[in-house]
C-alpha cells in the first residue's frame, strides 16, 4: 500500500519496450552465459521458439519455458551477480530517455512510480533500486542457492499485472493513474488508469486510446 497519505496518484511503467528500448529478457539470457551454451540449450526448445516468431505460441508460455531451459540448476548467487551487471548496463544504455523524463517527472511530483514487469526480479531488483521505484515483476524460484528452473510467481504479464497491482495497491485510494506500455500484454493495465500512454515502435509517447 502506498506508505504516504497524502500521496494520490500512481505511475505505472512497464519495462521491455517501453521504459527499455529493448528486450531485455532475451538480452538477459544471453548475457548469462557463453553464446555456445546458450545456443545449444535452446535447442532443445526449438520447436517451441520457431512456434513463438510465427505467433504461434503465447509470450507468457515461452518465458517461463526458456528461462527453465537456460537456467535450471544454475547457481542463484552467480545468476545474481550477473543480473546486477546487466542491470547497470540497462539503465546506462538502453531505457528511452522520453519515457525516463516522464518517469523523473512523476518522481518530482511526488507520485507513486512502479515497475510492472513480466520480466525478471534478476535484474529488474537492481534496476528499481538504481531507479528509486517500487517493483512489481516476475519472481523466479531458487533452492538452497540454486535456482530450480521455475518461476514462483505467475508470468507478470496481460490480466496478471493488474491482479498483482490489487495485491499490493487499492487503486480506488488514487485520484489518477498514469500507465505506460507498448504492447498487447499492458492493455489491461493500460485500461485501469485515468491517463494512458502508448510507446509506438519508433520509441515514441504518445496517447493509449484502447
Amino acid at each position: 500500500m502506498p506508505t504516504d497519505p497524502n500521496m494520490t496518484a500512481l505511475a505505472l511503467f512497464d519495462f521491455d519496450g517501453t521504459l527499455c528500448k529493448q528486450d531485455s529478457f532475451t538480452g538477459f539470457m544471453q548475457s548469462a552465459l557463453p553464446k555456445h551454451s546458450f545456443y545449444r540449450k535452446c535447442l532443445k526448445i526449438s520447436p517451441q521458439i520457431a512456434a513463438y516468431y510465427l505467433k504461434l505460441y503465447p509470450a507468457n508460455r515461452m518465458r517461463p519455458l526458456l528461462f527453465k531451459t537456460v537456467f535450471k540448476d544454475e547457481n542463484a548467487h552467480k545468476v545474481h551477480l550477473i543480473g546486477q551487471n546487466y542491470a547497470k548496463y540497462l539503465v546506462e544504455h538502453c531505457l528511452n530517455p522520453e519515457v525516463l523524463a516522464r518517469l523523473k517527472w512523476h518522481q518530482q511530483q511526488q507520485h507513486d512510480v512502479v515497475i510492472v514487469s513480466a520480466s525478471l526480479n534478476l535484474y529488474l531488483q537492481p534496476v528499481a533500486k538504481l531507479l528509486n521505484v517500487e517493483l512489481i515483476c516476475t519472481q523466479v524460484d531458487a533452492d538452497h542457492h540454486v535456482l530450480t528452473g521455475a518461476y514462483r510467481s505467475a508470468d507478470c504479464s496481460c490480466k496478471e499485472k493488474v491482479c498483482r497491482l490489487k495485491q499490493h495497491y487499492d487503486l480506488n485510494t488514487f485520484t489518477k493513474i498514469y500507465a505506460y506500455g507498448n504492447s498487447h500484454e499492458d492493455i489491461h493495465m493500460l485500461k485501469v488508469a485515468t491517463h494512458a500512454y502508448w510507446i509506438n515502435q519508433k520509441h515514441q509517447l504518445q496517447p493509449f486510446l484502447g
